[in-house]
């Protein structure tokens, strides 16, 4: 099984569940026994307090760039907003949770006056997005008070399941995801993702099987989505479906584009590059929807990601999505349960480390990270920053 969280959101996915196995991504580790945790090593004492004053220097940051009206960057949006709050929420090192410091407040003030009536929590687009993200932010909260208003986002969400063709039948590759919930009526990947993992954080809250309104996903209907979107041939019966080496296993943005475009292959075929942000977000679905490690679908993306794992780009897109790619690389890795990365080239990485040492250097001297690359408004430094808190928040127990 892969390390779960069991009570509130990011708290336990960044804590870690004590006694479960010390894994290695590879596919040994699909049959790799439960063992207990080993000790912290000494030697990462020092790391450990970099990244803790990395976060604490991030954090001051957002702190410090906070709007009078409660709102981070923009107040179109409130899923910034909601990133920079699980930020702050969730700083290591602190003793007792932030909940009652001004910045934070305001912060969830702001968040709880673009919840709408239909359940959602937007401003006037994104639905999907701002809806999944702003919950991750009040699940990290863990207050008692805000359960029916995440009940009533969770069915919001539950509605924005796409069903194309005929109603009730899987029968359009597009079926079963989510997508904007405005806009771009399709579904897609990164939209998918948002809403299972938080569907998936707050899935406690609808234990109660006498709730009025308890609907659910339609399970097979995710899957169905997710492999729609995996160059896997043997699972995914769309024509642009590869299985060439470079591909094989990794995912694409939603059936039929890749935002790393095409590469063409022996014999004139045209196929959908698979790229890395992407296939971590493919890699979180499927634990969301409950496959298995076991699952030749899970191992497929696993196998991906082992021959393309690199901290200098974002494989497929370059600089493009850069620190989401580190985000999503984290989050994947965590709850899956890896410590190490076996390589296809045969090196075994302690990637939290690397990444650690990585988003250090990465950091400027005020305490903000930013993109160069201005693609998915990661020219944005209290989105990015916000994404690189979190990130180094997940890790820094672990280290």
């Amino acid at each position: 099984m892969y390390r779960t969280s069991i009570t509130a959101a990011f708290k336990n996915l960044a804590l870690g569940i004590a006694g479960l196995s010390l894994v290695s991504f590879s596919p040994a580790s699909a049959q790799q026994s439960q063992v207990p945790s080993q000790s912290l090593p000494s030697e990462n004492v020092s790391l450990r307090k970099e990244v803790q004053h990395a976060v604490s220097k991030g954090v001051a940051w957002l702190r410090s760039h906070q709007d009078p009206k409660g709102f981070w960057s923009t107040p179109d949006h409130p899923a910034i907003t909601a990133l920079a709050l699980v930020a702050l929420v969730e700083e290591p090192g602190v003793q007792d949770r932030p909940l009652d410091s001004e910045a934070v407040k305001k912060g969830y003030a702001y968040l709880l006056s673009c919840a709408k009536p239909d359940g959602g929590i937007y401003v006037k687009d994104l639905l999907n997005y701002n809806t999944a993200v702003s919950m991750m932010a009040l699940l990290a909260a863990n207050r008692p008070e805000d359960k029916p208003l995440l009940l009533k986002a969770r069915q919001f969400l539950i509605g924005l399941q796409a069903d194309f063709n005929e109603r009730g039948k899987v029968d359009n590759p597009f079926d079963g995801g989510i997508g904007y919930g405005s806009k771009e009526k399709h579904s897609d990947m990164a939209n998918t993702l948002q809403a299972l993992e938080a569907l998936y954080y707050s899935r406690h809250l609808a234990a109660d099987e006498n709730l009025a309104d308890r609907r659910d996903l339609n399970w097979p209907a995710v899957i169905h989505f997710i492999q729609s979107c995996q160059n896997l041939p043997t699972h995914n019966s769309e024509r642009w479906a590869s299985g060439d080496p470079q591909n094989k296993g990794g995912f694409i943005y939603y059936p039929g584009h890749s935002m790393a475009g095409e590469t063409n292959l022996p014999g004139g075929r045209v196929a959908l590059r698979s790229y890395g942000s992407i296939s971590y977000a493919g890699l979180l679905s499927y634990i969301y929807a409950h496959l298995q490690r076991e699952d030749p679908r899970v191992q497929a993306v696993v196998n991906w990601l082992r021959g393309n794992f690199t901290l200098e780009e974002n494989p497929g897109l370059g600089a493009q999505g850069l620190f989401y790619y580190y985000y999503t690389l984290t989050k994947a890795l965590t709850i899956y349960g890896a410590d190490y990365v076996e390589t296809t080239d045969g090196r075994k990485i302690k990637w939290r480390e690397d990444v650690a040492v990585k988003l250090i250097n990465l950091q400027d001297k005020d305490g903000f990270w930013v993109n160069a690359n201005g693609r998915w408004w990661e020219k944005d430094p209290v989105l990015v920053t916000a994404y690189m808190a979190i990130t180094l928040e997940i890790m820094q127990r672990r280290l």
